[in-house]
């Protein structure tokens, strides 16, 4: 599914897969699985990076390869929003769409999900080391991912708890920073009430910002500029929520062109009470079995 955002909200119904990885020199090809692209064209492919080298004996020499080169991404001032077309994505989807899905079984399927879309969020993003190690049968050649350059997950409470849950799994040697905000029901806009973000981040950081729920985008947007203020460009940072609607991606788009964004879905509209529609109601309530005044 291939979403455009104009003067309407329109998807087709065709569905884009992933292409085997291609080599070619020294550049990787990947066509990304359906996307909404921002701007002019519909569709882009990126060209990432990736070096080579000669492999040491017997141990692991650390030689960075970053897996997206600086310059590949920001050739583009396109914020791109990936939905993977996997069918477990959409499996989980749609356990969280059904409101007669009981509390545990729905936070239970909103971490699985954000495992999900992290796996594909840090495709061809990580750097990693390369070298030689010696398995029980012989010499080996391996790749890890660099324990030196920095991986951070900032889930939002109360629900990116939720969705960031099973992140230790998919990123290994990850710090967390929470970041607690809170949306006005009455005016709907944030209020940051626990920042446990550093003053700086390291340089060199790659940043998953977690976020079920993307509808007004004021919680988003909130976000961003903390981030943004604590020295990470749009490049180091990628987006992760289960549901997106229009007016928080146009929001996003206008403020921080070339942002990545995976969402599980993208429905069209948001109501008055902001929320998304269909959706799936109150992340936070609905992970946590809390109050559901959400209830239509």
């Amino acid at each position: 599914m291939a979403c455009s955002i104009g003067n309407a909200f329109r998807c087709s119904s065709d569905t884009l897969r992933f292409a085997p990885r291609q080599q070619c020199s020294s550049r990787l090809n990947p066509i990304p699985s359906s996307f909404l692209s921002f701007n002019s064209s519909p569709i882009l492919a990126q060209n990432l990076g990736a070096s080579s080298s000669s492999l040491s004996r017997r141990t692991i020499r650390a030689r960075t390869k970053m897996a997206a080169s600086e310059a590949s991404i920001n050739g583009s001032n396109r914020m791109l929003v990936f939905v993977p077309p996997h069918p477990l994505i959409k499996h989980w989807i749609s356990v969280l769409r059904n409101e007669q899905t009981p509390c545990p079984v729905f936070r239970n399927a909103i971490a699985e999900l954000g495992r999900l879309l992290m796996y594909e969020a840090s495709r061809e993003w990580l750097p990693t080391v390369v070298g030689e190690i010696m398995s029980p049968m012989g010499p080996a050649s391996v790749e890890f991912i660099d324990p030196r350059e920095p991986i951070a997950v900032v889930p939002i409470l109360r629900a990116g708890l939720a969705l960031a849950e099973h992140a230790s799994s998919v990123l290994p040697a990850n710090k967390i920073y929470h970041l607690g905000v809170s949306r006005d029901e009455k005016t709907l806009l944030p209020s940051v009430y626990l920042n446990k973000l550093p003053d700086e981040f390291p340089k060199n950081s790659r940043v998953f910002l977690v976020d079920p729920v993307l509808a007004t985008g004021g919680t988003i947007m909130a976000a961003m500029d903390l981030l943004k203020e604590r020295g990470l460009s749009v490049q180091q940072i990628k987006v992760i929520c289960a549901i997106a609607a229009p007016p928080a991606l146009s929001k996003l788009n206008e403020k921080f062109p070339g942002l990545h964004v995976y969402a599980g879905i993208i429905d069209p509209e948001v109501n008055e009470k902001g929320y998304i529609i269909p959706g799936l109601g109150d992340a936070g309530d609905r992970s946590f079995g809390t109050e559901t005044h959400w209830v239509k």
